[in-house]
């Protein structure tokens, strides 16, 4: 079966979830490391959940989050992409940029490549005019990543993510957003 891609950039593609990415995805989700500002690291069986969620989402939307698979190697590189936001806040209805990627690819600037490649698309390709990005507050490597890209800052937007039990040390979130230029 062909792969479904959705989206080149000069090292990766960016494509639809195979069943064959369960286990490198799983194995980034048991990464504690990767997973440090998430409330748990997902075993297999919640990973598939995720991974069915997510190819849910390109049926219903037509895109979503995308498998980042190195050009060069194939290998399994991470996530990024869209993503309707799911709970109720002051700034939903919103569509997310969001991104997961593997340690070993962590400061190779891949984060960035993909997250332009996906904002092109979703400005001049798909029509959506404003992308949301949030993240726990003290996560200095993706809000450094989300300025860099252009988001900006919402002051007096922080929020409590709806999710985890107020007060919980990975629940206070900062909002940052991009507007089509």
């Amino acid at each position: 079966m062909a792969k479904t891609i959705h989206l080149e950039t000069e090292r990766l593609i960016l494509r639809e979830w195979e069943d064959y990415d369960l286990a490198d995805f799983a194995r980034m989700n048991a990464d504690p490391v990767v997973m440090q500002y998430l409330p748990r690291t997902f075993d297999e069986k919640a990973t598939k959940r995720h991974m069915a969620e997510f190819q849910k989402h390109f049926k219903k939307h037509g895109y979503g989050l995308y498998v980042l698979e190195e050009r060069e190697t194939g290998e399994f590189v991470g996530f990024t992409g869209l993503n309707h936001v799911d709970f109720e806040a002051k700034f939903t209805p919103a569509i997310e940029l969001a991104w997961r990627l593997d340690y070993e690819f962590w400061g190779k600037g891949y984060g960035s490549e993909a997250a332009k490649g996906v904002m092109n698309h979703a400005f001049n390709d798909l029509g959506i005019d404003e992308l949301v990005a949030f993240t726990v507050y003290d996560n200095t490597r993706t809000i450094h990543l989300m300025e860099k890209l252009g988001f900006v800052y919402q002051e007096g937007q922080d929020f409590d993510y709806p999710a985890l039990k107020k007060g919980h040390p990975l629940g206070r979130f900062v909002l940052y957003k991009a507007t089509k230029p």
